[in-house]
């Protein structure tokens, strides 16, 4: 045996070979075109696919027609029967979870609305506040001018800004209205209840006056009315403070020294300025207050008669300074017609 002839396995499988033939061809996938002219490759198999299509499609018609018959009203109602406790038990447990989104919302809701509200109310009461403030300044300025047409004088309308001692006087106020305005020292100072004062000293803007309280204070009054015979009374003595203001049971009480000690004035008299409309540091018919009681010291026996101011010194604020006709003034003046001027 030769050593290239080829061994006996190798024979016999090429021999099988040839007896068995050529090897079938495998079945590749068909090609064709589509609708943009491209080959494509179409495998096998579609036909199962199209055919589950079409049994979906047949079940969904199949079902909408038979929703629409009353063939299913009683299978459906008791599907409802025995759904609807479960469903509503699951509502009331999911409720708390599902509601606490809309709990934070509504309470973020009222906590604004909540703010809002606190916000108009402080304004409207700010409006309030200011609205009284304002009826309470306009009633004041009203008053200067009834006081001026009663009175027959002309007054410089101001305003108190300060309280407080000036040199060696204890009760003291300052007002917004100085030479500028025709104000000048020695010049009487009223609201419309009475007398408030008379003016210290000037700044071309402000002036300082001394009060009628004030222990340093002397004015000249007159009682009117009638004594106890009966008689017109007209007495005269001069009005002094106690230079109180508060505190005490006798605070804001002016006091008159009567000339004629066997006067014994009213209670209920008003105590009026007295002298000539030209008169300085008051001008006379001056309202000053009350008379309230009387009673004698038995040391000097003399007579003294209280009275109660009819100011309110505690809270004094808008004042007219009386001043000549015809006066300067860098603001309007209240003319004794009632007019401004």
């Amino acid at each position: 045996m030769s050593l290239l002839s080829p061994r006996p396995s190798e024979r016999l499988r090429k021999g099988l070979e040839q007896r068995k033939g050529p090897k079938p061809m495998v079945r590749t996938p068909r090609e064709r075109l589509n609708r943009r002219g491209s080959l494509e490759t179409s495998a096998g198999g579609g036909g199962p696919k199209r055919s589950w299509l079409i049994a979906l499609i047949l079940c969904c018609a199949t079902l909408a027609t038979l929703d629409q018959t009353p063939v299913l009203e009683p299978a459906r109602t008791a599907v409802g029967e025995v759904l609807s406790p479960l469903e509503t038990g699951a509502a009331m447990v999911a409720r708390p979870f599902t509601g606490v989104p809309e709990w934070f919302d509504s309470r973020d809701d009222l906590r604004d609305r909540i703010a809002k509200l606190e916000a108009e109310n402080s304004t409207l009461r700010r409006r309030v506040e200011v609205t009284d403030y304002g009826r309470s300044k306009l009633a004041e300025y009203e008053s200067i001018t009834r006081a001026a047409e009663d009175l027959g004088y002309s007054l410089v309308p101001a305003r108190v800004t300060a309280y407080g001692p000036a040199q060696t006087f204890n009760r003291t106020v300052t007002i917004d209205a100085g030479s500028a305005a025709g104000v000048r020292s020695d010049m009487s100072v009223v609201t419309g209840d009475g007398l408030v004062g008379r003016v210290l000293r000037v700044t071309k803007t402000s002036a300082t006056v001394l009060l009628i309280v004030d222990a340093a204070s002397v004015v000249g009054g007159r009682v009117g009315g009638a004594d106890r015979s009966g008689r017109k009374s007209g007495q005269v003595g001069m009005v002094r403070g106690s230079g109180v203001v508060a505190s005490r049971s006798d605070a804001g009480l002016l006091s008159l020294d009567l000339i004629d000690q066997t006067a014994a004035p009213l209670k209920g008299e008003t105590v009026i300025t007295w002298g000539d409309g030209r008169a300085a540091p008051y001008v006379s018919g001056l309202p000053i207050g009350e008379v309230t009681d009387t009673f004698e010291s038995v040391r000097d026996s003399s007579r003294t008669v209280r009275i109660k101011p009819y100011v309110d010194f505690g809270s004094l604020d808008v004042v007219g300074v009386v001043v000549p006709n015809g006066t300067m003034s860098d603001r309007a003046v209240v003319t004794p017609e009632g007019e401004l001027r």
